[in-house]
């Protein structure tokens, strides 16, 4: 049972992190903002919500927990976007969790160490139920987790595990709180259900502005142009923008590469011919990493489930041999197949990928030293015009990268580069940027505020007249429904009408209203209003204008729904409470007072390796 504590402690560790950032925030986290009524942020906080400041060695600790814990758990370092992600979804934890403070504290809602006791000892956490440390035959064991409470481990977890109950009991009574009037009487459960239930077949003719009038019927001014920019700066306000330059090591498999991986699978495979145990060069070599841990074993599947190159060996080869390396889209495979029947096969393999070695592997990582050492991490522009020259690389633009977006080069998401370079300088050129693809070398050419950007930029000025030209559409369009419905006064038919001015006319359904055939709920509303036979007038909604037709309708069952009546009222409850808590928990969150100033505590090395040099020496020191 003791090697069973140990081994649960490595799964313990994957939930510290958590109850550790719940502990610092209710304890220590979280303070009154010092002089001056708490209104000042001080040099300690890296924040404010509601008042309050959070310290900024609590906030980086429960990061850097996080970041640890999330890196043990990837086969591959963290980039800058990975980072940024973890710091945002942390502090987002301090707000919700200060919020939730004040509104227990406004509402008096407070747990007893007896609640907390009991939901500790009869109440396990879901990752220990889960975990099979704590299972018997697949089922979570209580006498296990309680065995494991009382050991010298489980206590060490004891002070956590608390702060962890605390939190969520008093949470849970809030939520009680919040949803307790959330009932339905019998007349609005069967509304709702007939909602869900009754249908209807429409006929409809959607005019869309966009494409029923066309660009060259619509004339935009100057003076207009203007009027629009005047009359619209919240509409036109956008997020901070960037403007970079780069250079790009391409990063491209060869012949080579394929020749070395081919011969490293053929030498594999002699090394297991020769006596070598298949389970140990699997999980020496392979690269398939979930089963090379298990000895290269694939477990069965079923012909099909492999890639074809794959396949075909698996379904073709000798019982009990080893393969020829095999060759797909992932790299060489070196097979093993143990047992076969019809279309079934159970067996394990050695998988050695294509990836850049040898040679050109050592000529790539020169030149990303190169790299390195003219440009990376410099103040100074001119770094990535020397590193071009020096590896005869031309300088490419990214175009403009909007803040909270990742950069895209053509069909390639670049990690990590936007992220840097909002926290960098105009002029800074970037660290390597490590991709499959390529290594890549960016500088910041410009950058740009958020807010309203002057009419003299080009991309506004564009925008501002296909709005402008969008709203013309409008009123044209209308004009081209009024003539549709004069024709269908004068005996045409929708769908004639549509044909004859050339307009999309198509039939929907049957459908309730609960699933719509178009989100546009004056449609449907519509729809469901008339009865057969009947038309509406011209909808003007903000998708379009539309004109419809009843064609069919069919009443919800009232008999079926009296037979559901006691389930359905506890589904509807169940789901109507949870969108209450949904609703509620946004409101206190969009309500919370917040001042985010942790752009100040990450800045490049560059910036940072720039201000120690323009300190005195006694400083840089410490002294």
């Amino acid at each position: 049972m003791m090697q069973a504590f140990r081994s649960s402690a490595k799964i313990i560790a994957v939930v510290f992190a958590a109850l550790m950032l719940l502990f610092l925030i209710d304890l220590s986290g979280i303070t009154g903002g010092g002089g001056g009524g708490g209104s000042v942020l001080t040099s300690t906080t890296v924040g404010k919500i509601n008042g309050l400041g959070v310290e900024t060695r609590v906030y980086d600790q429960a990061v850097q927990d996080r970041i640890r814990i999330a890196q043990q758990q990837s086969s591959i370092p963290l980039g800058l976007d990975d980072i940024k992600a973890i710091r945002d979804d942390v502090w987002e934890e301090f707000v919700t969790s200060t919020v939730l403070e004040s509104e227990y504290d406004r509402r008096g809602i407070t747990v007893t160490a007896a609640e907390v006791a009991g939901a500790l000892l009869n109440v396990p956490p879901q990752e220990f139920q889960d975990a099979p440390d704590f299972q018997t035959d697949g089922q979570f064991d209580f006498e296990k987790y309680q065995r494991w409470l009382s050991s010298a481990l489980g206590q060490q977890y004891v002070p956590y595990l608390e702060a962890r109950y605390r939190d969520e009991l008093k949470r849970q009574k809030l939520l009680r709180l919040v949803t307790a009037d959330v009932y339905f009487s019998d007349p609005a459960l069967w509304r709702r259900w007939r909602d869900g239930n009754e249908i209807v077949k429409i006929g409809l003719t959607a005019i869309a502005p966009g494409a029923a009038i066309p660009d060259s019927a619509i004339d935009v001014t100057d003076d207009e142009i203007r009027a629009y920019y005047r009359e619209h700066q919240d509409d036109l306000s956008r997020p901070a923008m960037v403007n970079m330059s780069y250079i790009a090591v391409p990063r491209i498999i060869t012949r080579a590469d394929t020749a070395l991986a081919l011969d490293l699978a053929t030498a594999l495979r002699q090394e297991i011919l020769d006596g070598a145990p298949f389970g140990e060069i699997a999980r020496r070599e392979s690269s398939d990493t979930v089963s090379g841990n298990q000895g290269g074993d694939l477990g069965e599947w079923t012909r099909g489930d492999m890639a074809q190159p794959f396949d075909s060996a698996a379904f073709t080869m000798p019982l009990n041999t080893v393969s020829q390396p095999v060759l797909t889209q992932f790299g060489y495979h070196i097979i093993e197949i143990t047992r076969r029947s019809g279309d079934t096969a159970e067996g394990r393999h050695i998988l050695i990928p294509i990836e850049i070695a040898g040679e050109h592997r050592d000529e790539l990582d020169a030149k990303a030293d190169s790299l390195e050492i003219l440009g990376a991490e410099r103040l100074d522009p001119a770094a990535l015009d020397t590193a071009a020259r020096a590896l005869g690389l031309l300088i490419g633009q990214t175009g403009s990268v909007q803040q909270g977006t990742r950069l895209q080069l053509g069909t390639r998401v670049i990690p990590d580069a936007a992220v840097w370079a909002f926290r960098a300088q105009p002029g800074e050129v970037s660290p390597v940027i490590e991709t499959s693809a390529a290594y890549f070398l960016f500088r910041v050419d410009s950058m740009s505020s958020e807010g309203v950007p002057p009419l003299a930029d080009a991309d506004v000025t564009k925008a501002i007249e296909h709005e402008v030209r969008a709203a013309k559409k409008w009123s044209a369009a209308r004009a081209l429904a009024e003539d549709y419905m004069a024709r269908l006064d004068a005996g045409a038919t929708l769908a004639d009408a549509a044909d004859e001015m050339g307009l999309p006319y198509r039939e929907f359904g049957p459908f309730t209203r609960t699933r719509p055939p178009l989100p546009n709920g004056i449609l449907i509303g519509t729809a469901f209003g008339l009865e057969p036979g009947q038309r509406s007038g011209v909808l003007d909604t903000r998708e379009g204008l539309y004109i419809l037709e009843v064609l069919e309708k069919g009443a919800a069952d009232s008999a079926a729904f009296l037979d559901a009546l006691d389930q359905y009222r506890v589904q509807e409850i169940s789901s109507a409470r949870q969108g209450r808590v949904r609703n509620y928990l946004l409101a206190l969150r969009e309500s919370a007072d917040v001042v985010d100033r942790r752009a100040d505590l990450y800045r490049t090395n560059a910036q940072l390796e720039a201000e120690a040099a323009r300190l005195p020496q006694n400083q840089q020191l410490g002294l």
